[in-house]
């Protein structure tokens, strides 16, 4: 049987298949397998969670003589405990993943979802080293986080905030040190000591800050781009030419 043409004579084109949208369920096997492969005891401790709460309940029904009422009352809250289990061992597995990674900080104050604003790039990068400091904005002036090892980021930090200094001489800037090193702020708690400054700006001072901070950025030389100027060379053709 032959195929069916459109009105310029050529064969119509199969419609692209509709995508599927991601139900929530699918969310969370992905979460526990994904855990499940770095924590195999995630399971145990999800079922050690349900069971624990369904005890509770069924002991305090039958103290209260409902025990079939009180254990469909615990059931939710049963899901919802190993639920919770997960969401924690998921978030260390997913650190655990990353942790040692070029940009593993930044991945880490992604998940601050509101009072901070990052920049997504580093501020500062030691080619030869990697390390590497990124810049945020936020009520509590600007912090620099610090990928590497003490003593080098700490002088790259201090540069960088002498940078800062010129153009904000009246804001704080905090220097956070990320890694596990001593004295440094591990990879799944740096998040929560950046949300734990104390605010000393107010919103209107805030985008000020962002303003001055990105025209400060835009004082840097630009770089062509597919240029390293490391191992640029001189055109001696050209110069012969001359």
């Amino acid at each position: 049987m032959a195929r069916k043409k459109n009105d310029v004579g050529a064969p119509d084109e199969p419609k692209p298949k509709k995508v599927k949208k991601q139900r929530w369920y699918h969310q969370v096997w992905a979460a526990y397998k994904m855990t499940r492969r770095g924590d195999p005891t995630v399971t145990w401790m999800m079922l050690a969670a349900f069971i624990g709460v369904m005890v509770v309940a069924l002991v305090i029904g039958l103290l209260w003589g409902h025990p079939i009422y009180m254990s469909l009352v615990g059931l939710p809250f049963g899901l919802l405990a190993a639920m919770f289990i997960l969401t924690r061992r998921a978030e260390r597995a997913a650190y655990q993943q990353i942790e040692g990674q070029p940009g593993a900080a930044r991945s880490a104050l992604g998940t601050i979802r509101r009072g901070w604003s990052f920049d997504e790039e580093p501020v500062a990068v030691d080619p030869r080293t990697r390390d590497t400091v990124f810049r945020g904005v936020g009520k509590a002036g600007v912090v620099l986080v610090t990928e590497g090892p003490p003593s080098r980021a700490s002088k790259l930090a201090d540069k960088e905030r002498r940078r800062i200094s010129r153009v904000l001489p009246n804001v704080p800037i905090t220097v956070l040190q990320c890694g596990n090193a001593e004295d440094q702020i591990p990879l799944p708690k740096i998040a929560r000591s950046v949300q734990k400054l104390r605010p000393k700006l107010t919103k209107a001072e805030v985008g000020e800050v962002m303003k001055r901070l990105n025209a400060l950025g835009a004082t840097r030389p630009p770089i062509p781009k597919g240029i390293d100027p490391m191992r640029a060379r001189p055109d001696r053709k050209g110069m012969r030419g001359r």
